[in-house]
Order: C-alpha cells, then sequence, then structure tokens
C-alpha cells in the first residue's frame, strides 16, 4: 500500500468509529467514500491481502457503469481522474442471433441522443478504477484501512455493535455495512437468508483488439445457449461476455487462445473485422440470490450481499451503487434530524427505497435469460417481434434508454 497509516497491526484494543463496513471490494470502498465525504469516520475491513491494490497491466476486466452510476462517482470526488479513460456507449444494439448466422432483422436499437443526457453509460477498466479508489481511500483521514482482517463475530450493545475480528482486533460502531459478497458471512450471522437458484451457466469473459472501430456502440446478442455481450472499450477494443453451460464452458476455457477464438468468431461475427484476444480470460458460474431482508440490527446489505443477479443487462455494479447512494441519503438525513442513524427504524427506511427495486432487477434478469436462452422457434418469433415493436415506438425505447442509463425510479440525491 502506498499509505502504510491505512494497512496497520492493531494492538488489542476496542476501536470506534460511526460506520465499519466488510468488505473492500469496489461496493465497500465506494461506500467508504461516500459516508466519509458525508462527515461519518469510517473502518474498512477487508479480509483479502488488498483488493486495492492496483496493477498497471491490461488484463480485460471492466465495468458497464451506467449514466447515474457515473454520477455517484463525480458526486463523491472520482470521476474527474477516470473520465479521460472511459468509454462513452453511445448507442445499445439487442437482438437474437446464431453462430455463423449473425443477428436477427428484428432488433432494439437505442440511441442516446434520444434522452439528451448525454452518454447511457461508460466502459471503466479495473485497471484504471482500481487506483483512483485506492488513492481516494488512503488520502482520506476519515477512513482507516485494515486489510488482511476477517471480521469473525458481531454483537449488539445498547448504542451501537461491536465486532471481533481474526487479529484480536475489536471495533465499535453505529452501524455495520456488510458488502462481503454473494455469500455475505455478515448476513448469515444476522440470519439473514438467501433465496436463489443456479442458471446452470457459466459466464466467460475477455477483451479482444479488433481492426475497425466500435463507435461506441454496446451489443448484446441473445444465442440460445446464453446471451453474449460485446461492451466498447477505448481504441479498438471490446469486452466479451458470454454464456455456456457449465460443462461447454469449461471445455472452452481449456483451449489454447487461438481454439478459444475459433470458438468466439462464429458468435462474435465480422462486422469488427479480425480480432484477437487482449489480457487474460476469466469465467465464472451464474447463479441469482436475493437476501430475503436488507437489513438487521445495526447492519446493512449492500451490493452482491444484498442481491447477486444475472449479468444479462450489466446491472450488478450499478444496483449496488444504487444501494450505496440510497444508504448515504438515509444515514445522511437521519444523523441531520438527530436521529440514531444506525437504528432498525432508520434503515427500515433503506430496505423499503431499495428492496422493491432490487428485486425487481432480479426477476426480470432472470425472466429475459429464461426467455432468451433458448432455441424454441415460437419463443424466437414471439421475442423477436417484440423487440421489432420496441424498437418502433418511440415511447418505449425512450423509456428502454432510460432504464440503461439508470435513470428511472426515485433516484438518490448523488445519482441526480
Amino acid at each position: 500500500m502506498d499509505n502504510p497509516k491505512k494497512v496497520t497491526i492493531l494492538p488489542l484494543m476496542t476501536q470506534h468509529s460511526d460506520i465499519l463496513i466488510v468488505g473492500g471490494g469496489l461496493n465497500g470502498a465506494v461506500m467508504a467514500l461516500a459516508a466519509s465525504q458525508s462527515g461519518f469516520s469510517v473502518t474498512l475491513v477487508d479480509a483479502l491481502d488488498s483488493t486495492l491494490q492496483t496493477t498497471p497491466n491490461f488484463d480485460g476486466r471492466s465495468y458497464a457503469l451506467a449514466l447515474a452510476s457515473t454520477r455517484l462517482l463525480k458526486g463523491i470526488g472520482l470521476w474527474d481522474a477516470l473520465k479521460d479513460t472511459a468509454q462513452p456507449m453511445l448507442d445499445i444494439k439487442v437482438a437474437d442471433g446464431r453462430a455463423n448466422e449473425g443477428p436477427s432483422s428484428f432488433f432494439m436499437h437505442f440511441d442516446h441522443r434520444e434522452i439528451n443526457a448525454g452518454p447511457m453509460g461508460y466502459m471503466v477498466e479495473d485497471r484504471r478504477l482500481r487506483p483512483v479508489l485506492h488513492a481516494a481511500i488512503s488520502s482520506d483521514d476519515s477512513i482507516t484501512y485494515i486489510a488482511n482482517t476477517r471480521v469473525i463475530s458481531e454483537q449488539e450493545t445498547a448504542s451501537g455493535i461491536t465486532v471481533a475480528c481474526d487479529s484480536g482486533a475489536s471495533f465499535t460502531a453505529r452501524l455495520i455495512i456488510a458488502a462481503d459478497g454473494r455469500r455475505s458471512q455478515v448476513a448469515a450471522r444476522a440470519g439473514i437468508k438467501r433465496v436463489g437458484w443456479s442458471y446452470q451457466q457459466t459466464a466467460l469473459v475477455c477483451a479482444i483488439e479488433h481492426e475497425l472501430s466500435h463507435d461506441g456502440v454496446a451489443c448484446q446478442y441473445f444465442m440460445p445457449p446464453g446471451p453474449l455481450a460485446i461492451l466498447p472499450l477505448m481504441g479498438n477494443r471490446s469486452s466479451i461476455v458470454w454464456s455456456e453451460s457449465h460443462s461447454r464452458a469449461q471445455d472452452i476455457m481449456a483451449l489454447d487462445d487461438a481454439g478459444y477464438l475459433d470458438v468466439l468468431r462464429p458468435r462474435f461475427g465480422s462486422y469488427l473485422g479480425e480480432i484477437k484476444l487482449a489480457g487474460k480470460r476469466f469465467s465464472y458460474p451464474l447463479d441469482l440470490t436475493i437476501a430475503e431482508r436488507f437489513i438487521a440490527p445495526r447492519i446493512a446489505l449492500i451490493g452482491d450481499a444484498a442481491h447477486g443477479v444475472h449479468p444479462i443487462a450489466g446491472q450488478g455494479l450499478n444496483a449496488g451503487l444504487k444501494d450505496i447512494a440510497s444508504l448515504r441519503d438515509v444515514i445522511l438525513q437521519a444523523r441531520m434530524r438527530g436521529e440514531d442513524f444506525g437504528s432498525v427504524g432508520v434503515l427500515n427506511r433503506y430496505q423499503e427505497w431499495r428492496r422493491f427495486d432490487a428485486n425487481t432487477l432480479a426477476l426480470a434478469t432472470d425472466a429475459f435469460n429464461k426467455l432468451f436462452s433458448n432455441d424454441n422457434p415460437l419463443l424466437r418469433l414471439g421475442r423477436d417481434l417484440g423487440m421489432g415493436l420496441v424498437n418502433a415506438v418511440p415511447k418505449m425505447r425512450r423509456g428502454f434508454i432510460q432504464e440503461a442509463a439508470g435513470l428511472t425510479g426515485d433516484l438518490p440525491d448523488l445519482m441526480k
């Protein structure tokens, strides 16, 4: 770490902060900054060696940030350092597809100019985002960042909550925010159950270089085994996320780079010319998992700890960032009114704000995946006609554009 004061060997004593965040990934780091800049003292506990550690090397990992999410990053002072390396998504094209056949003639085309708000979103590379987060965390005196430490227990007290760590350190706070992922141990210890299921699909992720310009156009093709997303990066590069069955994905990942590209090319098509791999290849199993509650006494869940959805619309991180902006509004307003911002009554406002929206997103991505991840001719005809209808009706089309930009619903202040 560049700033040793952020990663320390703590004495065996209890330290206090307003908020303790468990999980040092993207959601945890952004939550820490949003809270500290609103006047809260924050302790950020990371079980890993440091997910904020960075590398300048391009490895293909990137994130599709909706316009509303970039407003949040601007609101906490990060966007100016990111915007010059972020690729605007100007158009989105959605269609059915088959390997070797190309996209269907019935499709949806979303043009950012229809909403007069700027690009629908931006593609931001992981190697660009994490150094900016790291620098912001390290320079913020209201944030204490602790790596290589696991929270192993929580105990509610009369005025707050006490946590114990595997290092022997303990902390007290008014509120714990769980940003520790789909298998959140904070949520499990609080007795919060989860519902969900496996999609029996694996996502294959890589980046490619191509001959021709993508012109800022993102494409989503619905192939019979699962969706294929082609997302524009800076220069003549694109991020690829495509889904296959577990067994087929395992076979594809076992191929060398040339064999991998031989499988990808018929799905990708030739509209961007010749392609080659750029960076590493990744894969991960796909499932749906939603916490039955987003809160417990003195505890709030954000990001994947609250809701892990299918990446079909690229909305997973955006939903987590909306959690952050919403929770920040709720606890800030409560403190300004003199309330106990970590009380169940206050946290319930956050749950009421976010739970319906998050559940709706989860169900929508689930339905889309089930509807499109097949080659049933009747379903194919129905969905093609449906996409053609949406594309032909300006009001419906603009509604989808607003949704893609993250501009629908009751937006928190940092996303307005």
